[in-house]
């Protein structure tokens, strides 16, 4: 841990320019770096949950509890065989991972018949299937011009369904929702609530409901699904291993019996994002809002939401760490966003702070040394150098600080905003005075770095 520490130390200082008397934590903050300690233990978490992916049959499965199936035959070396004060004592990762895994509801099935190579939907039927992706430019209609025109064209055809589905996720609760048009005549509509699954698998459910309902109709010979989540969609045909396996594999074979049934059977997945308000697809999305969560009783939650919530406890700790400890430094400038909260660490896009300034190297090292108050100003030689001059060269205050050249210094008065708490105003305030906390006489000593 001290060699991995130190490793983060010289990262942060690299990236951030910063002196190397800064305090570790604060530095970490601003570069966007978790904690080794923390990040060790998200992955240790995601290790544990990790066992979940292996075969039913692998070796370790069979020394694990087989929650999914109360039915199974137990390995004579299995920990359900231990008595309780043998649990207790017993320590290892084997023991942590049982215990990580207890109440997530199986989703890999890395060994099923629709993922062997050759009984693929890819290899048998890899014409019947195809993506269509919408525009990514703004403001374009090209998207829902083609969704009316290809609408308009289908819906007099009997033979074909559209598909329109979405979904939505709100305290924990996911709403899946799919309709499903014959003849421009609204058929069904399916409507399911599941507790603890991420949204991805909200989208999969929705689409399974929809093209389980379109195959049941009799006649039907094109299928067109439609989704703001095209992304999700191509997890269908993804044969690699991952967490919504359970979905896809129902899918599959809901799509191999309906390609083989006829070789002229197709299925098109038309990709229409929400900002666009397309009729049919808008009515969906409303439908799936309109639902109000109410508290359920304790479920089983499914493994990408349980690696969710382990790294979002991660993150909620350091948070708490962050705020409750001297270690960022009580020199440290706790500066508010957009909507005037106090900051608070992150790693996701480079961090909280590092993605407002990043883009200049020279006003990275300059914001990073003003919110630790490590620059080479006088209030940094008092503390650490205190026999060279510590006094402002505007001369009207006996200390150069930091607070002084942020409010009050008359040799910084570029910028009038008084919100200078802010971060976009910090930023803004050094950028109309691009010689606070710069080396000024010499640029190039290393006194204070």
């Amino acid at each position: 841990m001290k060699i991995l520490g130190k490793m983060q130390r010289r990262a942060t200082i690299w990236i951030l320019d910063a002196f190397k008397t800064s305090l570790l934590e604060g530095l970490e903050a601003i570069a966007g770096l978790i904690p080794i300690k923390s990040h060790l233990q998200k992955l240790t978490d995601r290790s544990q949950l990790q066992s979940a992916a292996l075969s039913s049959n692998h070796l370790i499965r069979t020394l694990m509890d087989n929650y999914s199936d109360t039915y199974a035959k137990l390995s004579p070396y299995s920990i359900n065989l231990l008595t309780s004060h043998q649990k207790t004592i017993t320590k290892g990762h084997l023991i942590d991972s049982n215990n990580k895994l207890y109440g997530v509801f199986p989703a890999f099935s890395p060994f099923h018949p629709e993922f062997n190579p050759g009984s693929r939907i890819v290899d048998l039927f890899p014409d019947h299937f195809s993506f269509n992706l919408s525009s990514r430019e703004k403001n374009n209609k090209k998207c829902s011009q083609q969704l009316d025109e290809i609408t308009l064209q289908l819906s007099s055809s009997p033979h074909t369904a559209i598909v329109v589905t979405d979904a939505s996720v709100k305290k924990d609760i996911a709403t899946s929702i799919s309709h499903v048009h014959i003849c421009n005549h609204p058929l069904t509509k399916t409507v399911h609530h599941a507790a603890y699954v991420m949204s991805t698998e909200a989208e999969l459910f929705a689409i399974k409901c929809g093209i389980n309902q379109a195959c049941s109709k009799k006649d039907i010979s094109k299928i067109v699904v439609i989704t703001n989540s095209i992304h999700t969609t191509k997890k269908i045909f993804n044969s690699k291993s991952h967490p919504y396996q359970l979905h896809t594999t129902a899918i599959l074979q809901e799509l191999h019996w309906f390609f083989a049934k006829d070789q002229n059977n197709s299925v098109k997945f038309w990709e229409c994002p929400s900002c666009l308000k397309w009729r049919l697809h808008q009515v969906v999305d409303k439908d799936s809002k309109l639902f109000i969560p109410q508290p359920i009783l304790p479920s089983q939650i499914s493994w990408d939401y349980c690696k969710m919530i382990n790294s979002n406890n991660i993150i909620s700790q350091w948070k708490m760490t962050f705020q409750a400890s001297d270690g960022k430094g009580k020199n440290f400038l706790d500066l508010v966003g957009d909507n005037y909260e106090d900051i608070e660490p992150s790693y996701i896009k480079g961090g909280s702070w590092l993605q407002a300034f990043s883009h200049l190297n020279l006003l990275c090292a300059r914001t990073t040394r003003a919110i630790m108050n490590h620059a080479p100003i006088g209030e940094y030689r008092l503390r650490f150098f205190p026999n060279e001059d510590f006094k402002c060269p505007c001369r009207n205050y006996p200390i150069e600080s930091r607070r002084h050249i942020l409010y009050d210094c008359m040799r910084f008065n570029g910028y009038w905003n008084p919100r200078r708490d802010s971060l976009c105003h910090f930023i803004m305030f050094l950028i109309a005075n691009p010689k606070a906390f710069m080396f000024i006489d010499n640029p190039h000593s290393v006194t204070s770095n």
